[in-house]
């Protein structure tokens, strides 16, 4: 474990510098973030993330070249502008996306995160080696901002303002959203939601879930590198398709989820649980599974893409949901759960880093155990206290403060 460089320095000169109080700041800008959606509008909250996320982008080089402390603050800057993005997006599939087909809406919107993710793993090593390091900032962040100006142009905050749909479609999906799409103002019901047992389900499943998410993302190219033995051009191969399989299955759930609520095969809560269930079980009994199945490259391999197809399952079970309990509150929700996803990201490489330095062999094990026993906690509680209607406090303002 490496020295930290502000132990050394004398307590008054660093406190407002350090991790916890950084860390702090972000998680009240990222809650924040969606609430401010819901009052001003998602469109410029998310166009604005978007914006200044790729700005930002192209100066990295810049700042890397600058010192250490510039690229820091410009990356969590960065990151915050990114959060706005994430989750404001739920302010406006609120006042767009009839309920039976918001599955479909949102699972598209959001894998385009994940095909992002799997874009820049197959192109980022080639464009470095092939033009420098620097032209992959200024080349995405480019495009970024290219994308950033047809946000502005092109997307519009609820339906009666979109000149080019047809009268029938803006009253499709007004209709259909009665009652949902109206901004929570300026009042947040914080002790209710606080009491809220299916909020604190959604929560806490985020946390389980993200612990191995980012176990997974952060420790497999050390996995198959170390027990494989893959090469690490190989590596970053292997890497990146696990994201394409999550596309796929985004997009594949999404559909499913549609299909089954909107012809009534299965109650929507019904649907949330079983999306849970094998987003849960099926991830976490493959990766447990890996310690017995190393001595073949092939299923090791095979037993890792299926976890990231299961995997996305789970999010459709556990993220949309918050759509289903406060439609209202969603973007604000959104930023909370993406606080206890950062949170669980924090802690989880952490502890698995400390397994593996401890028994570079058994330390895989007890990782992926311990991810899965955190895993089944997190699903008994979403099985147990989730719902799917609109809670009583997303219903009504109640005098309260953020």
């Amino acid at each position: 474990m490496q020295h930290c460089p502000f132990n050394s320095i004398p307590p008054q000169k660093h406190h407002s510098l350090t991790p916890r109080t950084t860390g702090l700041k972000l998680y009240r800008n990222i809650m924040q973030c969606g609430y401010v959606a819901g009052v001003f509008g998602a469109k410029y909250v998310v166009g604005a993330g978007l914006l200044i996320s790729s700005v930002l982008n192209l100066c990295i080089p810049l700042a890397a070249d600058a010192g250490v402390t510039i690229l820091i603050v410009l990356r969590i800057i960065q990151g915050i502008a990114q959060v706005m993005a994430i989750t404001s997006q739920f302010s406006i599939w609120v006042r767009w996306a009839p309920p039976l087909e918001r599955n479909k809406l949102i699972t598209i919107s959001l894998s385009g995160m994940v095909m992002g993710c799997f874009i820049i793993l197959l192109t980022g090593g080639l464009l470095s080696q092939t033009t420098g390091w620097p032209y992959v900032f200024y080349i995405f962040g480019g495009m970024g901002c290219i994308y950033s100006f047809l946000w502005f142009f092109l997307v519009y905050e609820n339906p009666m303002n979109h000149p080019f749909i047809s009268t029938d479609e803006k009253e499709y999906i007004m209709s259909s959203l009665t009652q949902e799409g109206h901004s929570p103002g300026w009042s947040i019901p914080i002790k209710a939601m606080i009491k809220s047992l299916p909020l604190w389900a959604i929560l806490l499943s985020t946390f389980t879930t993200y612990w191995r998410f980012y176990i997974v993302t952060t420790y497999s190219p050390t996995y198959m590198n170390s027990v494989l033995q893959d090469n690490f051009r190989d590596t970053g191969i292997l890497s990146a398709v696990p994201f394409l399989i999550s596309f796929v299955s985004y997009l594949i759930g999404g559909q499913l989820v549609d299909y089954l609520f909107s012809r009534k095969i299965l109650r929507l809560i019904t649907i949330r649980k079983v999306f849970s269930v094998f987003g849960v079980l099926f991830p976490s009994g493959l990766l447990f599974s890996l310690h017995w199945v190393k001595f073949s490259h092939n299923i090791t391999i095979a037993f890792l893409m299926l976890s990231s197809a299961f995997g996305s399952f789970g999010e459709i079970g556990v993220q949309i949901n918050c759509m289903d309990i406060a439609p209202r509150y969603a973007a604000f929700l959104r930023g909370v759960s993406q606080v206890f996803s950062y949170t669980a990201g924090a802690i989880s490489p952490t502890v698995a880093g400390y397994f593996i330095s401890l028994d570079s062999e058994f330390g895989w094990r007890n990782t992926f155990m311990l991810s899965a026993a955190i895993d089944i906690v997190g699903l008994i509680f979403f099985l147990i206290f989730s719902q799917a209607e609109i809670q009583d406090w997303a219903k009504e303002q109640m005098d309260t403060h953020l």
